[in-house]
Protein backbone atom coordinates (compact mmCIF):
# COMPACT_ATOMS: atom_id res chain seq x y z
CA UNK A 1 0.00 0.00 0.00
CA UNK A 2 1.17 3.59 -0.84
CA UNK A 3 -0.63 7.46 0.42
CA UNK A 4 -1.30 8.75 -2.83
CA UNK A 5 -2.63 12.22 -3.71
CA UNK A 6 -5.56 12.87 -5.27
CA UNK A 7 -8.24 15.33 -6.20
CA UNK A 8 -11.46 15.27 -3.99
CA UNK A 9 -13.97 13.22 -5.16
CA UNK A 10 -17.70 15.20 -5.88
CA UNK A 11 -20.91 14.00 -4.88
CA UNK A 12 -23.30 13.10 -7.89
CA UNK A 13 -26.76 12.45 -7.72
CA UNK A 14 -28.12 10.16 -4.95
CA UNK A 15 -24.62 10.37 -3.58
CA UNK A 16 -22.88 11.88 -0.46
CA UNK A 17 -18.92 12.52 0.30
CA UNK A 18 -18.11 12.07 3.45
CA UNK A 19 -15.37 13.98 5.37
CA UNK A 20 -13.38 10.68 6.86
CA UNK A 21 -12.11 10.88 10.28
CA UNK A 22 -11.61 7.28 11.03
CA UNK A 23 -11.34 3.91 9.25
CA UNK A 24 -11.19 0.41 10.60
CA UNK A 25 -9.05 -2.17 9.82
CA UNK A 26 -10.27 -5.47 9.22
CA UNK A 27 -8.21 -8.93 9.12
CA UNK A 28 -10.16 -9.28 5.60
CA UNK A 29 -8.30 -5.96 4.31
CA UNK A 30 -5.12 -8.01 4.61
CA UNK A 31 -6.48 -10.82 2.90
CA UNK A 32 -7.31 -8.59 0.12
CA UNK A 33 -4.19 -6.69 -0.28
CA UNK A 34 -2.46 -9.52 -0.17
CA UNK A 35 -4.19 -11.03 -2.51
CA UNK A 36 -5.18 -14.47 -0.64
CA UNK A 37 -9.23 -13.47 -0.76
CA UNK A 38 -11.93 -15.11 -2.45
CA UNK A 39 -13.50 -11.65 -3.18
CA UNK A 40 -10.48 -9.62 -5.12
CA UNK A 41 -11.03 -5.79 -6.57
CA UNK A 42 -9.38 -4.61 -10.10
CA UNK A 43 -6.29 -2.69 -9.11
CA UNK A 44 -5.37 -0.23 -7.91
CA UNK A 45 -8.05 0.34 -5.51
CA UNK A 46 -8.74 1.72 -2.13
CA UNK A 47 -9.20 -0.52 1.14
CA UNK A 48 -11.68 -0.51 3.91
CA UNK A 49 -15.27 -0.76 4.91
CA UNK A 50 -15.54 0.63 8.06
CA UNK A 51 -15.10 4.40 8.95
CA UNK A 52 -16.58 7.41 10.13
CA UNK A 53 -17.11 11.34 9.92
CA UNK A 54 -19.04 13.93 8.72
CA UNK A 55 -21.28 14.70 5.64
CA UNK A 56 -19.56 17.25 3.41
CA UNK A 57 -21.55 17.16 0.67
CA UNK A 58 -25.01 16.24 -0.60
CA UNK A 59 -25.79 15.52 -4.72
CA UNK A 60 -29.35 16.00 -6.06
CA UNK A 61 -32.17 13.79 -4.97
CA UNK A 62 -30.67 12.57 -1.29
CA UNK A 63 -32.89 13.63 1.46
CA UNK A 64 -32.56 13.24 5.12
CA UNK A 65 -29.32 14.61 5.65
CA UNK A 66 -27.23 17.73 6.13
CA UNK A 67 -23.71 18.89 6.08
CA UNK A 68 -21.48 18.48 9.24
CA UNK A 69 -24.02 15.25 9.98
CA UNK A 70 -21.72 12.78 12.21
CA UNK A 71 -22.50 9.04 10.59
CA UNK A 72 -20.54 5.79 10.71
CA UNK A 73 -19.72 3.82 7.30
CA UNK A 74 -20.65 0.73 6.28
CA UNK A 75 -19.31 0.21 2.89
CA UNK A 76 -19.92 -3.94 2.52
CA UNK A 77 -19.84 -4.96 -0.72
CA UNK A 78 -17.62 -1.61 -2.36
CA UNK A 79 -14.19 -1.42 -3.75
CA UNK A 80 -13.58 2.16 -2.95
CA UNK A 81 -12.67 2.18 0.39
CA UNK A 82 -12.54 4.36 3.92
CA UNK A 83 -8.53 4.46 3.70
CA UNK A 84 -9.31 8.42 2.24
CA UNK A 85 -9.84 11.82 3.57
CA UNK A 86 -13.09 11.78 1.56
CA UNK A 87 -15.58 9.01 -0.24
CA UNK A 88 -18.06 9.08 -1.76
CA UNK A 89 -21.23 6.91 -0.12
CA UNK A 90 -24.75 6.28 -0.85
CA UNK A 91 -27.85 7.06 1.80
CA UNK A 92 -27.63 3.02 2.57
CA UNK A 93 -24.38 3.26 3.37
CA UNK A 94 -24.36 5.89 6.34
CA UNK A 95 -25.87 5.58 9.58
CA UNK A 96 -26.21 8.60 12.33
CA UNK A 97 -23.46 8.64 15.12
CA UNK A 98 -24.53 9.76 18.15
CA UNK A 99 -22.52 12.71 19.44
CA UNK A 100 -21.39 10.32 22.70
CA UNK A 101 -19.62 8.10 19.86
CA UNK A 102 -15.64 8.81 19.20
CA UNK A 103 -15.18 8.40 15.70
CA UNK A 104 -13.01 5.80 16.27
CA UNK A 105 -15.55 3.71 17.66
CA UNK A 106 -17.95 4.86 15.00
CA UNK A 107 -14.91 3.31 12.78
CA UNK A 108 -15.43 0.03 14.60
CA UNK A 109 -19.34 -0.92 13.31
CA UNK A 110 -19.32 -1.97 10.12
CA UNK A 111 -17.67 -5.13 9.43
CA UNK A 112 -17.18 -6.34 12.96
CA UNK A 113 -20.45 -5.78 14.70
CA UNK A 114 -22.67 -6.95 11.55
CA UNK A 115 -20.41 -10.47 11.84
CA UNK A 116 -21.38 -10.64 15.96
CA UNK A 117 -24.77 -9.33 14.91
CA UNK A 118 -25.45 -12.40 11.85
CA UNK A 119 -23.67 -14.67 13.43
CA UNK A 120 -25.65 -14.43 16.79
CA UNK A 121 -29.07 -13.62 15.49
CA UNK A 122 -28.79 -14.41 11.85
CA UNK A 123 -27.59 -18.04 11.65
CA UNK A 124 -27.14 -19.29 15.31
CA UNK A 125 -30.31 -17.53 16.36
CA UNK A 126 -29.35 -17.59 19.83
CA UNK A 127 -32.22 -17.08 22.56
CA UNK A 128 -32.84 -15.60 25.80
CA UNK A 129 -31.66 -17.65 28.64
CA UNK A 130 -29.19 -19.61 26.39
CA UNK A 131 -25.08 -19.46 26.82
CA UNK A 132 -22.62 -18.54 23.89
CA UNK A 133 -19.25 -18.86 23.76
CA UNK A 134 -17.23 -16.55 21.89
CA UNK A 135 -13.84 -17.44 21.29
CA UNK A 136 -11.49 -14.79 20.85
CA UNK A 137 -13.97 -12.32 22.77
CA UNK A 138 -11.39 -9.63 23.65
CA UNK A 139 -11.30 -8.56 19.51
CA UNK A 140 -13.36 -6.31 17.81
CA UNK A 141 -15.69 -8.96 16.77
CA UNK A 142 -15.69 -10.42 20.11
CA UNK A 143 -16.47 -7.58 22.31
CA UNK A 144 -19.43 -6.89 20.02
CA UNK A 145 -20.34 -10.13 20.29
CA UNK A 146 -20.38 -10.08 24.12
CA UNK A 147 -22.24 -7.05 24.37
CA UNK A 148 -24.99 -7.68 21.59
CA UNK A 149 -25.05 -10.78 23.34
CA UNK A 150 -25.88 -9.79 27.11
CA UNK A 151 -28.15 -7.11 25.99
CA UNK A 152 -30.30 -9.45 24.24
CA UNK A 153 -30.49 -12.13 27.76
CA UNK A 154 -27.69 -14.58 26.94
CA UNK A 155 -25.32 -15.68 29.26
CA UNK A 156 -21.71 -15.23 28.12
CA UNK A 157 -18.23 -17.00 28.13
CA UNK A 158 -15.39 -15.70 26.50
CA UNK A 159 -11.96 -16.65 25.88
CA UNK A 160 -8.90 -14.89 25.35
CA UNK A 161 -4.99 -15.16 24.89
CA UNK A 162 -3.70 -12.01 27.55
CA UNK A 163 -4.67 -11.20 31.01
CA UNK A 164 -5.60 -7.76 29.92
CA UNK A 165 -7.92 -9.07 27.15
CA UNK A 166 -9.57 -11.10 29.59
CA UNK A 167 -10.32 -8.26 31.98
CA UNK A 168 -11.30 -6.42 29.08
CA UNK A 169 -13.80 -9.06 28.22
CA UNK A 170 -15.22 -9.34 31.75
CA UNK A 171 -15.34 -5.53 31.80
CA UNK A 172 -17.60 -6.15 28.97
CA UNK A 173 -20.13 -8.03 30.65
CA UNK A 174 -19.07 -11.74 30.29
CA UNK A 175 -20.04 -13.76 33.05
CA UNK A 176 -16.78 -15.81 32.80
CA UNK A 177 -13.36 -15.93 30.66
CA UNK A 178 -10.89 -18.46 30.08
CA UNK A 179 -7.25 -18.56 28.24
CA UNK A 180 -7.93 -20.32 25.12
CA UNK A 181 -4.55 -21.80 25.20
CA UNK A 182 -5.06 -23.34 28.75
CA UNK A 183 -5.87 -27.08 27.92
CA UNK A 184 -7.89 -27.19 31.25
CA UNK A 185 -10.09 -24.27 29.76
CA UNK A 186 -12.36 -27.15 28.30
CA UNK A 187 -13.51 -29.15 31.45
CA UNK A 188 -13.82 -25.17 32.97
CA UNK A 189 -16.47 -24.49 30.08
CA UNK A 190 -17.95 -27.50 30.98
CA UNK A 191 -18.43 -26.76 35.26
CA UNK A 192 -19.41 -23.50 34.41
CA UNK A 193 -22.27 -24.72 32.24
CA UNK A 194 -22.53 -27.59 34.74
CA UNK A 195 -21.46 -29.96 32.28
CA UNK A 196 -24.18 -28.63 29.53
CA UNK A 197 -21.91 -26.90 27.47
CA UNK A 198 -22.74 -23.63 25.73
CA UNK A 199 -25.63 -23.71 22.95
CA UNK A 200 -24.06 -21.40 20.91
CA UNK A 201 -20.24 -21.08 20.00
CA UNK A 202 -18.95 -17.92 17.82
CA UNK A 203 -15.78 -19.70 16.62
CA UNK A 204 -12.66 -17.77 15.08
CA UNK A 205 -10.26 -19.87 14.61
CA UNK A 206 -12.04 -22.98 13.76
CA UNK A 207 -8.80 -24.86 11.84
CA UNK A 208 -7.60 -25.37 15.77
CA UNK A 209 -11.02 -25.38 17.73
CA UNK A 210 -13.67 -26.45 15.36
CA UNK A 211 -13.20 -30.56 17.01
CA UNK A 212 -12.95 -29.36 20.70
CA UNK A 213 -16.00 -27.04 20.01
CA UNK A 214 -18.22 -29.77 18.65
CA UNK A 215 -17.32 -32.07 22.32
CA UNK A 216 -18.03 -28.77 24.24
CA UNK A 217 -21.43 -28.01 22.42
CA UNK A 218 -24.33 -29.06 24.17
CA UNK A 219 -27.25 -31.05 22.58
CA UNK A 220 -29.05 -29.48 19.93
CA UNK A 221 -26.00 -26.70 19.68
CA UNK A 222 -24.85 -24.39 17.17
CA UNK A 223 -22.00 -23.22 16.27
CA UNK A 224 -21.13 -20.48 13.65
CA UNK A 225 -17.72 -20.46 11.58
CA UNK A 226 -16.40 -16.74 11.35
CA UNK A 227 -12.61 -17.09 11.15
CA UNK A 228 -10.22 -20.06 9.95
CA UNK A 229 -6.77 -20.10 8.84
CA UNK A 230 -6.13 -23.78 7.93
CA UNK A 231 -7.65 -27.48 7.04
CA UNK A 232 -8.53 -29.34 9.94
CA UNK A 233 -10.31 -32.59 11.31
CA UNK A 234 -13.03 -33.50 12.96
CA UNK A 235 -14.73 -36.15 14.35
CA UNK A 236 -18.59 -36.00 12.69
CA UNK A 237 -19.85 -38.46 15.58
CA UNK A 238 -19.83 -35.72 18.05
CA UNK A 239 -22.31 -34.01 15.41
CA UNK A 240 -24.52 -36.70 14.91
CA UNK A 241 -24.91 -38.14 18.37
CA UNK A 242 -25.58 -34.62 19.73
CA UNK A 243 -27.61 -33.00 16.24
CA UNK A 244 -25.20 -30.41 16.58
CA UNK A 245 -25.31 -27.58 13.48
CA UNK A 246 -22.38 -26.12 11.95
CA UNK A 247 -22.59 -23.18 9.18
CA UNK A 248 -20.13 -20.61 8.20
CA UNK A 249 -20.88 -17.12 7.60
CA UNK A 250 -19.22 -14.14 5.84
CA UNK A 251 -20.89 -10.60 4.95
CA UNK A 252 -20.27 -10.71 1.35
CA UNK A 253 -23.19 -13.18 1.04
CA UNK A 254 -25.88 -11.48 3.48
CA UNK A 255 -28.48 -9.92 1.28
CA UNK A 256 -28.58 -6.30 0.58
CA UNK A 257 -31.86 -5.63 2.67
CA UNK A 258 -30.81 -7.68 5.64
CA UNK A 259 -27.17 -5.80 5.73
CA UNK A 260 -29.47 -2.46 5.57
CA UNK A 261 -31.52 -3.76 8.90
CA UNK A 262 -28.15 -5.56 10.75
CA UNK A 263 -26.69 -1.61 10.43
CA UNK A 264 -30.02 -0.23 11.44
CA UNK A 265 -30.15 -2.00 14.62
CA UNK A 266 -26.22 -1.61 15.61
CA UNK A 267 -26.93 2.51 15.27
CA UNK A 268 -30.23 1.52 17.43
CA UNK A 269 -27.58 -0.33 19.87
CA UNK A 270 -25.29 2.77 19.82
CA UNK A 271 -27.73 5.35 20.59
CA UNK A 272 -28.91 3.30 23.86
CA UNK A 273 -25.07 2.50 24.84
CA UNK A 274 -26.00 -1.75 24.37
CA UNK A 275 -22.85 -1.31 22.00
CA UNK A 276 -19.80 0.39 23.20
CA UNK A 277 -17.26 -0.67 20.59
CA UNK A 278 -13.48 -0.48 21.88
CA UNK A 279 -10.57 0.92 20.25
CA UNK A 280 -7.36 -0.71 20.83
CA UNK A 281 -4.94 1.08 18.77
CA UNK A 282 -5.01 3.84 16.41
CA UNK A 283 -2.12 4.59 13.13
CA UNK A 284 -2.13 7.86 10.85
CA UNK A 285 -3.55 6.95 7.68
CA UNK A 286 0.51 7.08 6.69
CA UNK A 287 1.00 4.15 8.47
CA UNK A 288 -1.54 1.44 7.68
CA UNK A 289 1.15 -0.84 6.71
CA UNK A 290 1.89 -0.97 10.04
CA UNK A 291 -2.31 -1.09 10.75
CA UNK A 292 -2.03 -4.27 8.79
CA UNK A 293 0.38 -5.82 10.70
CA UNK A 294 -1.33 -4.91 14.06
CA UNK A 295 -4.62 -6.02 13.32
CA UNK A 296 -3.25 -9.91 12.73
CA UNK A 297 -1.12 -10.14 16.14
CA UNK A 298 -2.13 -12.39 19.10
CA UNK A 299 -3.68 -10.85 21.77
CA UNK A 300 -6.44 -8.36 20.03
CA UNK A 301 -7.98 -5.94 22.33
CA UNK A 302 -10.95 -4.01 20.22
CA UNK A 303 -10.71 -2.75 16.85
CA UNK A 304 -7.81 -1.43 15.12
CA UNK A 305 -8.40 2.73 13.61
CA UNK A 306 -6.50 4.66 11.06
CA UNK A 307 -7.47 8.34 11.90
CA UNK A 308 -6.98 11.13 9.21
Amino acid sequence: MRLEDVADPAASAGTLVVRVRAAGVNPVDTYIRSGTYARLPHLPYTPGFDGAGEVESIGDGVTGWARGDRVFVAALGAWHGTYAERMVCTPTQIFRLPDHVLFGQGASLGVPAATAHRALFGKAHARDGETVLVHGASGAVGIAAVQLAKAAGLRVIGTAGTDDGRALVLEQGADAVFDHRDPARVSAIKTVTDGRGPDVILEMMANVNLDTDLGLLAPHGRLVVIGNRGRTEIDARQAMGKELTITGMTLWNVPSDELLRIQQALAGALGDRTLRPIVGREFPLEDAPEAHQAVMEQGAKGKVVLTM
